[in-house]
């Protein structure tokens, strides 16, 4: 079986990596990561988010038309409405300021469901963009790349579901395996939060909950969008081992060309190609055991590529001006989700020794 792109999904992948690059480069990223640092007022991102750049426009061709999109259909799980209170981080003092937990800014989250984002999956007629779970798993690819902050998953979800999510106007969290994500920004809460209890997370732009609910089986669309997201990062440190080790010298030549560091670049890419293959054919077969399979490979990809991305780097690679430490946390944070690993392990044993696989 073939998984060649169409013409269309290549235009809707480059549209989005465009969008995000015009609205969360890596200037906004740094940024956002010293206000969540340093607790102050401004939203996440929003000193880059502007209303203008590819994406915007209603009647807009090729990459930027068909952009019009990314994220949502679902039902399920109660919704509770009205934002969630509560702190979302342990409090603190660094360098003289207090710290707190991010904050999300509205004009990013508008602007994604301007570009359609949170409306991918709404069918035409309930004012949605009518595509696909594979169409889905581009754009997710791509805001895991880019490091975009927010419940993208939950609102996805929701989309369809809880009034406002598919537009950008309502920010949705959900439950998920006894954690919840950005719960005291979320408009609405999808399952229960009571007693809920902030975490310090290691992601500065992901703050966590934990809640002491029931933990049900996870959702596969949930499984397939983080291993997703687990893709673009991989990818993302992929090339910037790559170019780091092109760049950097030592002893005259690029540290590219010592065989320690070629291994290490070369590792990483066979991680990422073989986790895109397992995401891209579950994205088509949408079978639970594929989807399993594709959770455990992006979830390796996406770790010990960041982790060898830091290797290659060096101490560089833990600096605050880099994005390579960032994209290592924000892997760990997302294996915790929908059940983590262990989860999709044990599903892929289980089909595999019923001969369902």
């Amino acid at each position: 079986m073939r998984f060649r792109l169409t013409g269309d999904q290549r235009a809707l992948r480059d549209g989005v990596r465009e969008a995000l690059a015009r609205r969360f480069d890596g200037r906004a990223l740094r940024a956002a990561v010293e206000e969540a640092d340093g607790g102050g007022a401004a939203g996440v991102g929003e000193a880059r988010i502007s209303g203008e750049g590819p994406g915007c426009s209603e009647g807009g061709g090729g990459g930027a038309g068909v952009a019009r999109a990314a994220a949502a259909c679902g039902d399920g799980g109660s919704v509770g409405a009205g934002r969630a209170g509560g702190p979302g981080g342990a409090a603190g003092v660094r360098a003289g300021r207090a710290t707190g937990p991010p904050r999300l800014d509205r004009g990013l989250w508008r602007a994604l469901g301007d570009l359609g984002f949170f409306a991918l999956r709404v069918p035409e007629a309930d004012g949605g963009v009518g595509l696909g779970l594979a169409e889905a798993v581009l754009v997710f690819e791509e805001a895991g790349r880019a490091l975009l902050p927010g419940p993208l998953v939950a609102t996805h979800l929701a989309a369809g579901a809880v009034p406002g999510a598919a537009t950008g106007e309502t920010v949705v969290a959900a439950v998920d395996g006894g954690l919840v994500e950005w719960l005291a920004e979320a408009d609405a809460v999808r399952g229960d939060t009571t007693g809920a209890v902030p975490l310090r997370s290691l992601d500065p732009l992901t703050p966590l909950h934990r809640v002491p609910a029931a933990r049900p089986a996870p959702d596969p669309v949930t499984v397939l969008l983080t291993a997703a997201e687990q893709l673009g990062t991989a990818g993302r440190v992929c090339e910037l081992a790559a170019q780091h080790a092109r760049a950097r010298e030592q002893f005259g030549r690029p540290i590219g060309a010592f065989q320690a560091v070629a291994h290490l670049c070369a590792g990483i890419l066979v991680r990422a190609e073989t986790a895109r293959a397992a995401v891209y054919a579950a994205a088509v077969t949408a079978d639970p055991a594929d989807i399993a399979a594709a959770r455990i490979l992006a979830d390796e990809a996406a770790v010990r590529g960041a982790r060898d991305c830091l290797q290659v780097h060096g101490g560089m690679g833990f600096t605050w001006e880099s994005e390579v430490h960032l994209h290592l946390k924000r892997a760990w944070v997302r294996t915790q989700r929908a059940g983590g690993v262990t989860e999709s392990e044990e599903m892929l044993a289980a089909a595999l020794t019923s001969g369902t696989a």
